[in-house]
C-alpha cells in the first residue's frame, strides 16, 4: 500500500485533471486505474494530515498531538504490514512515536527545498542535510525506496506513506525542470483557466455543462497587468510548474521500482492533496531572478491560484470547491473492479483512508489505547467505490478549519467563509458554487446549520465551534494576504508595511 500526498495541489494541476503540466506518470495511473472527480480534504496542511492519519476530523483526533486516535501505520503494523514514511510530518512528535518502522523527513511544515532545515530526521534521529546535490522532492524518493527494499528483505508487505512538500512555497525548482517551463505561461492565468476547463470537460472529470466561476475582483484580468507585474507572475507559474513537473518525475521512480520488483499489479496507490493552491502571496517581488538554488524563492500567486482550482471558487483555508476538492488517484490492478480510467463522482474524503487501508488490508482499528482516549473514526471504507458499487455514508461530510465552515450533504453544500453568513448550494446542478441558495431555501439552510453544530459538539467533542458566532456577509470577500495588484510601472522596493529585520548582536 502507498499513499503519496502533495502539499498545495491546485484541482487542474495535473494533466489527467486538465492541466497542461507534464505529469505522464500520474497520467498513466488515472489510466489505469480511477480519478474522483470530488475528493475532499480540510483544506489545510496539518488537519488533512491527522485526517489522513487517523480517519478522524483533525480536532476529534486531538489536533496535531493525536491523542484521541491511532494513525493508519500503528493499524497496518498490528497487522503485519512493514510501515515507513517519507516527506512532511507537520504534526508533533515523530512519525516513529506513532507507528512508523521507519522516517526520514521534515517535521516542519515548510523548508527550503535545497537546504532544508534542522527538523529532518532519519529513523528517530537528527538528519544533517548536505550543502551540495540535495533537493527534498529527489530526497523523499531515495529514501521511500530505501525503505521498500528493507520491507522486502524482511518478507513483509508494507505501507509507505510519503508527503512531498512540494509545490508549496518557498517557490524554487531545479534547474532543467525549471528551463523546460520557459515561454509556456505568457498567456496568462485567464487563457490558462479557459483551456483547462475545457479539458476537464473533455476528459469528463466535470459536466459538460458545468458552468465555472467566474474571475473574482480579487483578481485582476491579465491584460491588465503592468509589464513588471506580468513577467514576475510568469516566472513565479513557471517555477510551480517545474515543482509539479519533478513530483510526477519521482513518483515515476517509485512506480518504475514496484514494476521492477514484480509488486505494481498488487500494490494499491492513492495520489491524494492536502488542500487547494495557496493564494498567500507573502514575499516581495523579485525580478529578473531565476529561483533554481537556495538562495532565491518566490511566494505564492493569488492569480494563479485561482486559474489552477478551475474551475472552482477560493483557495486553500477556505471551504468552497477550490479550497477541499482536489485530484484523487488511486491505481490497483489486481484490486479494482472499475474500468480502467474511470472516473468516479461520489464524494470522498482524507477520512475515509485509515478505514479503507485496513479494510483491505485485514486490519483492526481499535477503540482503546494504553495511553490515549480514542475517538470512532468518522470515514468509510471506499471498498464499494472500488469494486463499482455505491458508497454509504452514514453522516454528512464535516467541513472546517479555523473560522471557515461547511457541510457536504448529499447534493447539498452549505458554506461560510471567514465566519460570515451561511451560503447554500446545489452541487450537483451547480459545483463551482456560483448560485447561492440560501435565501431559496431557509429551511434547509437552518436544518443542516443544526447538523453541522451538533457534529461540531458531538463529533469534534468542540463547543466553541458548536456555539460559533455567525458573523454578516462582507460585500465583498477579501483577505489581506492576497496578492496586491499595482497601477505603478516601476516595481515597489519593498512591500508596504514590511520592516527590515534587525540584525541579532
Amino acid at each position: 500500500m502507498v499513499v503519496i500526498m502533495v502539499d498545495d495541489l491546485g484541482y487542474a494541476d495535473l494533466g489527467c485533471y486538465g492541466g497542461e503540466i507534464e505529469t505522464p506518470h500520474l497520467d498513466k495511473l488515472a489510466a489505469n486505474g480511477l480519478r474522483f472527480s470530488q475528493f475532499y480534504n480540510t483544506a489545510k496542511c496539518h488537519s488533512s494530515r491527522v485526517s489522513l492519519l487517523t480517519g478522524q476530523y483533525c480536532i476529534a483526533a486531538g489536533d496535531t498531538a493525536l491523542s484521541h486516535a491511532v494513525t493508519s501505520a500503528e493499524v497496518m503494523k498490528q497487522a503485519g504490514y512493514f510501515t515507513a514514511m517519507s516527506g512532511k510530518w507537520h504534526l508533533k512528535k515523530e512519525p516513529t512515536d506513532f507507528g512508523f518502522d521507519r522516517y526520514f523527513g521534515h517535521l516542519s511544515g515548510a523548508c527550503n527545498f535545497f537546504k532544508g532545515d534542522r527538523t529532518f530526521r532519519l529513523n528517530g534521529e537528527p538528519w544533517q542535510v548536505p550543502e551540495k546535490g540535495f533537493y527534498t522532492t529527489v530526497a523523499k524518493i531515495d529514501f521511500a525506496l530505501k525503505f521498500m527494499k528493507e520491507a522486502r528483505e524482511a518478507s513483509k508487505p508494507f505501507y509507505l506513506y510519503v508527503a512531498f512538500n512540494a509545490p508549496h512555497a518557498p517557490l524554487h525548482a531545479l534547474p532543467e525542470d525549471y528551463k523546460k517551463y520557459k515561454g509556456r505561461y505568457d498567456m496568462g492565468w485567464d487563457k490558462m483557466r479557459d483551456a483547462r476547463i475545457a479539458k476537464l470537460k473533455k476528459e469528463g472529470v466535470i459536466p459538460a455543462d458545468l458552468k465555472e466561476s467566474p474571475r473574482p475582483p480579487h483578481v485582476r484580468a491579465w491584460d491588465k497587468l503592468v509589464p513588471w507585474q506580468r513577467d514576475y507572475e510568469i516566472n513565479r507559474m513557471q517555477t510551480l510548474a517545474a515543482m509539479i513537473d519533478r513530483v510526477d518525475q519521482e513518483v515515476g521512480r517509485l512506480v518504475e521500482d514496484l514494476r521492477k520488483n514484480g509488486e505494481l499489479n498488487n500494490t494499491m496507490i492513492l495520489f491524494v492533496s492536502d488542500n487547494g493552491a495557496c493564494p498567500y502571496d507573502r514575499k516581495p517581488p523579485l525580478l529578473n531572478v531565476e529561483p533554481t538554488n537556495g538562495q532565491v524563492a518566490f511566494g505564492d500567486s493569488t492569480g494563479w491560484a485561482w486559474a489552477r482550482n478551475a474551475p472552482f471558487r477560493f483557495y486553500k483555508q477556505n471551504q468552497f470547491e477550490g479550497g477541499i476538492s482536489t485530484p484523487g488517484i488511486l491505481h490497483w490492478p489486481k484490486g479494482l473492479k472499475t474500468k480502467p480510467g474511470a472516473v468516479v463522482d461520489t464524494p470522498a474524503h482524507l477520512i475515509d483512508v485509515l478505514p479503507t487501508l485496513a479494510d483491505l488490508g485485514g486490519a483492526k482499528i481499535p477503540t482503546k489505547h494504553a495511553s490515549r482516549e480514542l475517538r470512532p473514526v468518522s470515514g468509510v471504507s471506499l471498498r464499494p467505490v472500488l469494486e463499482g458499487r455505491e458508497l454509504a455514508r452514514k453522516e454528512p461530510i464535516y467541513l472546517q478549519f479555523s473560522t471557515d465552515f461547511g457541510l457536504r450533504d448529499g447534493d447539498w453544500k452549505l458554506v461560510s467563509f471567514k465566519g460570515q453568513k451561511w451560503e447554500l448550494y446545489n452541487l450537483a446542478k451547480d459545483r463551482a458554487e456560483n448560485v447561492n441558495l440560501a435565501v431559496k431555501h431557509p429551511e434547509r439552510v437552518k436544518a443542516m446549520v443544526a447538523k453541522w453544530r451538533q457534529m461540531s459538539r458531538e463529533v469534534l467533542h468542540s463547543e466553541k465551534l458548536a456555539n460559533a458566532e455567525i458573523k454578516p456577509a462582507e460585500k465583498v470577500k477579501s483577505n489581506g494576504q492576497w496578492t496586491k495588484f499595482s497601477d505603478s510601472e516601476e516595481p515597489p522596493k519593498k512591500r508596504a508595511g514590511q520592516r527590515k529585520r534587525k540584525k541579532k548582536p
